[in-house]
């Protein structure tokens, strides 16, 4: 399908209590030519980046767990989700922003790190493209016993997971984060790891 253009985008703030909201209205041209407004709602909290520690020795992943307010108004009856690192972008490139959510997160110092790919995680409404990284990780980099910063109300559990656990709990759905889900199974696929039976 062809590109279709746009034209007399118009956006009205909703709310700028948290993030930005937005009411934008539009034209699109159909594929006969003709234009048909439309509007729709877009939530603007910028873009992140996620990361997946690894280390092949030990079998083992890291993982962190976190209460997540919407998990829990819309049914996970803790709130608490099992995810990998990640957070938003401030300033830095997405390599510079996951080094620091890292050592924040998880109390690791990364030093290699693997961009594999970028993803719209909820393009319907969320403006958010977030960029995937994975790394190994030994004991000797882990500085702190990490769980965040306690000026952002980051009360983070750092989990360190065998893989066969972490590939176990994507079956049994005790890890329904996507982003995490994704790099697990990234991880499967690059190192030819042993399927979720």
């Amino acid at each position: 399908m062809p590109a279709r253009e746009v034209r007399k985008l118009h956006r009205e703030l909703l709310s700028a209590n948290w993030y930005k909201l937005e009411k934008v209205s539009y034209e699109m041209q159909r594929e006969d030519g003709s234009w048909e407004s439309q509007t729709r709602e877009a939530y603007d909290r910028g873009n992140g980046a996620a990361l997946l520690l690894y280390n092949l020795e030990k079998k083992t992943v890291i993982l962190t767990r976190q209460f997540r307010l919407p998990t829990y108004l819309n049914g996970n009856d803790s709130g608490y989700l099992i995810e990998i690192c990640a957070g938003l972008l401030d300033r830095e490139d997405p390599e510079a922003a996951i080094r620091k959510e890292a050592e924040e997160e998880t109390g690791y110092r990364i030093e290699q790190v693997e961009k594999v790919f970028e993803a719209y995680m909820s393009p319907g409404s969320v403006t958010e493209l977030l960029h995937f990284f994975i790394a190994p990780y030994r004991e000797s980099m882990k500085l702190s016993e990490g769980g965040g910063l306690e000026e952002e109300q980051e009360y983070i559990e750092v989990l360190d997971v065998l893989f066969d656990r972490a590939f176990e709990w994507i079956k049994t759905g005790e890890i329904r984060d996507a982003k995490t889900l994704m790099l697990l199974q990234y991880l499967q696929l690059k190192f030819d790891l042993p399927r979720i039976k």
